[in-house]
């Protein structure tokens, strides 16, 4: 019998699109690299109707709601696709964090912080349980993300559980952003 213990598979979306599995840089090294599963573009948050919100509101001109909804159609992160799955045992997380050279380098950042990928994750039925980084570019121009350049880290964890923690929640129903539903 064999006992799978953690790892990286590709997704059958990009089957035979030469992705790149996450491997470590250096031999101490915690961190996963993962790279871009294709080209992507990661648009700057400096756009009009933001940059509007931001001259009205200091020039205490009277907004509508639209104008925010506009706004923050621009504020927000996208989705940069690995076209990796990671499988791992039921007491362990996949911790999904930022290169620390993107926002000095790229004006890349998670605005989330950090990205917590779940166990069972692994093959859900919405994405098969592909793991994408949520990126946010404060830089002053679009960023163009090539195809296997480095994008994020993950890094492996175990967890505790609460010891009066009652019996299993529910079962996961979907891919990104489905737990907790």
């Amino acid at each position: 019998m064999i006992i799978v213990i953690r790892g990286f598979e590709v997704v059958s979306k990009y089957s035979g699109e030469k992705i790149i599995l996450p491997k470590r840089a250096t031999k101490n090294a915690a961190g996963y690299d993962f790279c871009a599963a294709e080209d992507f573009i990661v648009p700057s948050v400096w756009k009009k109707n933001f940059v509007k919100i931001l001259w009205s509101r200091f020039h205490q001109k009277k907004l509508t709601a639209a104008d925010y909804v506009e706004a923050q159609e621009e504020l927000r992160p996208f989705l940069v696709p690995t076209g990796i799955k990671a499988y791992m045992q039921s007491n362990e997380f996949l911790l999904l964090a930022n290169r620390s050279s993107n926002p000095l380098k790229r004006s890349l950042i998670l605005p989330n912080g950090v990205g917590i990928v779940d166990a069972d994750y692994y093959d859900n039925e919405s994405n098969e349980g592909e793991i994408f980084f949520q990126l946010l570019n404060f830089g002053l121009k679009d960023l163009v993300i090539k195809k296997g350049e480095r994008i994020g880290q993950g890094i492996f964890m175990p967890f505790l559980l609460a010891e009066n923690e009652k019996e299993p929640l529910a079962q996961r129903e979907g891919g990104f952003g489905s737990s907790g539903k």
